[in-house]
């Protein structure tokens, strides 16, 4: 039996990992300044996760939802706490597909409507509804295509009204900094305006922080920085450093009734635990004004190379563009130089979605590789 190709692999093979490195089977050793797509937050193995992970593991790995589990209060309480959440509920499940898929769910039956606002190019998950709200048709079957949605420049708030007015949109659905799509980031008077917009037409805006949430800006949550109050915050990502977990914060205006929401494996001892570890870890070693601090020396050393048309992004979440297609770059940066980066749909961007762990000397390994491979060009 062979598997399903679906993924472009590199031929390389890791086995092992400690903080921002990987090791392969030949020992050859890879600084990650990807963090498996933003996964990673407090570093690989550390061992205040895996020491809380094996031990809950001793004690009870799974049981369902049919029954208390105290460790899902005790990260309700510990999360929205953290995160300045405090009026959220919180609702567990496996990966931020699901979550997004969740969060249309509750929308449209908060308002009884069925039509949703995007944004170009926005990405949301390749499930039904999340990868109907996916600016991306290459991702989307015959079966995605029937749930009604409009894509809308990211600013464009005429447009958003113009929609929003006509009384049929259940949710506005954004990433505060798009992830997959670029980098992009509009004004905090747009963020703001959406929002009000959003109260005005009796609109749910969910805000996607499955790739920014859990300290990766430096603030908690991307929206933060933009001062609004979303109806639904949906996680996943850096939410269990590795182990599968997403997440919605439900704001109370929205009201459970038994069996709305369900899952098999959502919010499971073992997720909870892993979670519960990422939020001590940041809490313990203060990574978000960490990863305030060491943005603002990686800012610094890559205003100084001028091949860099644009730095877009905030925190540990950042977009290096250039004026041709990064794709040769990122190989030799990890067959040469061995560190992993990112790429996006747009081809001239470099992802950075480093551990919040990064340091100083890791920064600068990186940025002497950058600019040797940039001498050849």
């Amino acid at each position: 039996m062979s598997l399903f190709n679906v993924y472009p692999l590199f031929d390389i093979n890791p086995i092992h990992a400690n903080d921002v490195y990987l090791y392969d089977e030949h020992q050859i050793k890879y600084l990650d300044l990807y963090g498996g797509h933003a996964v990673i937050s407090i570093g690989h193995s550390h061992p205040t996760y895996v020491k809380n992970l094996q031990q809950q593991l001793e004690q009870l790995g799974f049981y369902s939802n049919s029954v208390k589990n105290t460790l899902q209060e005790t990260l309700a309480h510990k999360l929205c706490t953290m995160s300045d959440c405090s009026q959220y509920q919180l609702f567990l499940c496996n990966s931020g597909a699901e979550a997004n898929e969740n969060a249309l769910k509750l929308a449209s039956f908060h308002t009884q409507k069925s039509k949703v606002i995007a944004f170009k190019n926005g990405f949301h998950g390749r499930t039904s509804a999340a990868v109907a709200v996916t600016d991306n048709l290459k991702i989307k079957a015959p079966i995605n295509t029937h749930h009604p949605v409009e894509f809308i420049d990211l600013g464009d708030l005429e447009t958003v009204e113009k929609i929003a007015s006509q009384g049929e949109v259940c949710a506005i659905i954004i990433e505060i900094i798009q992830g997959v799509g670029g980098l992009g980031e509009a004004s905090t008077t747009f963020y703001q305006e959406l929002s009000q917009l959003c109260q005005q037409y009796d609109i749910l805006l969910i805000v996607d922080e499955i790739q920014s949430g859990f300290g990766r800006t430096g603030d908690f949550f991307a929206f933060q920085k933009h001062q609004i109050k979303p109806d639904i915050i949906t996680m996943a990502k850096g939410m269990g450093n590795g182990f599968p977990m997403g997440g919605l914060l439900i704001h109370p205006k929205i009201k459970a009734s038994l069996g709305m929401l369900g899952t098999t494996f959502g919010g499971n001892h073992l997720a909870c635990t892993a979670s519960l570890s990422v939020l001590e870890v940041l809490e313990k070693d203060k990574l978000l004004v960490h990863t305030q601090e060491i943005a603002k020396y990686f800012r610094k050393q890559l205003a100084a190379i001028i091949a860099i048309k644009q730095l877009k992004g905030r925190g540990l979440m950042l977009g290096l563009e250039f004026d041709f297609p990064i794709t040769a770059l990122r190989k030799e940066l990890l067959y040469k130089h061995h560190i992993f980066t990112g790429n996006s749909k747009d081809p001239n961007l470099l992802r950075i979605l480093p551990p919040l762990t990064l340091q100083k000397q890791h920064i600068d390994i990186f940025i002497q590789a950058l600019q040797l491979e940039l001498s050849t060009l």
